[in-house]
């Protein structure tokens, strides 16, 4: 039998559908975090949390505060929400960061569903 190996991102999604299954929704996004973050490690996925997201303006690149939740292999952004609906203003965020940090893929991730999969939103920068 051949199998396929798993991307980057499905492999995350897979972390996040764990947690998922474990915690079901309705907890803060903080629960999630830890727990996504311990997930990641026991699979052996490079990540860094809270990275700072500078904003440039006119020459100079200032810290105005913006974090992304994760930054997996310098390569993914997740974003984690625990709210009722995503909202465009989420997304149109979520695609500020990537420009910003000239990422070209990011993973919106709403864990307050009863399916993680109608929470999940794969954006490309």
């Amino acid at each position: 039998m051949l199998v396929r190996p798993t991307t980057l991102a499905e492999t995350i999604i897979g972390s996040a559908i764990d947690v998922h299954r474990a915690l079901g929704p309705g907890l803060l996004e903080s629960a999630y975090d830890a727990c996504l973050a311990h997930e990641l490690t026991l699979r052996g996925v490079p990540y860094r949390r809270q990275v700072p997201v500078p904003v440039p303006f006119k020459g100079l690149r200032l810290d105005c505060g913006y974090r992304v939740d994760f930054l997996v292999d310098d390569a993914i952004i997740v974003e984690l929400k625990s709210v009722e609906h995503v909202l465009p203003i989420h997304q149109a965020q979520v695609i500020t960061y990537l420009n910003l940090l000239q990422v070209s893929q990011a993973l919106l991730i709403n864990f307050n569903v009863t399916r993680l999969v109608d929470g999940l939103r794969n954006l490309l920068g």
